[in-house]
């Protein structure tokens, strides 16, 4: 800092720590990303939520087979949709066909448990590969959908709907 008395100095400070950022930024940014989180089978683990439904997901390199709850996912997953919402984490990352997943998935319905699984095949993916984790974030994948059923209050037919009014 004493170094440094005028503007001048302070510039050329500046570019050679940008430049020889720039040449230790490439070795840098490897070191920067935390290791890989694999287990002694290979694979990477990660639980993913979404409303009531909980899946644990197993991710390790393979064909892209997808197995929840034991069954094929065009099985378990009838709907072309909540398919498309599984694959999505893959898409994203260019990854398509390079993984094979194994999920099992408790409570909600099909729709949450889909999404339950897109969550933990996010976050098993950047536990496998840091570096997937940027893309991964930017399109809102690694983090929790936190919207839940709103709860039924006393008085109400439902959550927010009232019984009908009757003026006699």
């Amino acid at each position: 800092m004493a170094d440094t008395n005028t503007l001048e100095d302070l510039k050329s400070v500046m570019e050679g720590g940008a430049a020889g950022g720039d040449a230790s930024g490439a070795s840098v940014d490897p070191v920067s990303l935390p290791d890989p989180k694999i287990d002694e089978h290979g694979r990477s683990y990660a639980t993913g939520k979404r409303k009531n439904s909980i899946a644990r997901v197993w991710v390790k390199p393979g064909s892209g087979k997808i197995t929840v709850n034991g069954r094929d996912q065009e099985t378990y997953f009838a709907r072309p949709v909540l398919r498309l919402i599984i694959r999505q984490p893959f898409e994203v990352s260019e990854r398509l066909d390079q993984y094979d997943v194994v999920a099992t998935v408790k409570g909600g319905g099909l729709s949450g448990q889909a999404g339950a699984v897109k969550h933990g095949i996010s976050k098993a993916l950047t536990y496998y590969e840091p570096a997937l984790r940027k893309p991964l974030k930017a399109a809102g994948f690694l983090t929790r959908d936190s919207r839940v059923v709103e709860r039924k209050k006393y008085g109400k037919a439902k959550a927010r709907k009232s019984f009908q009014f009757s003026k006699r």
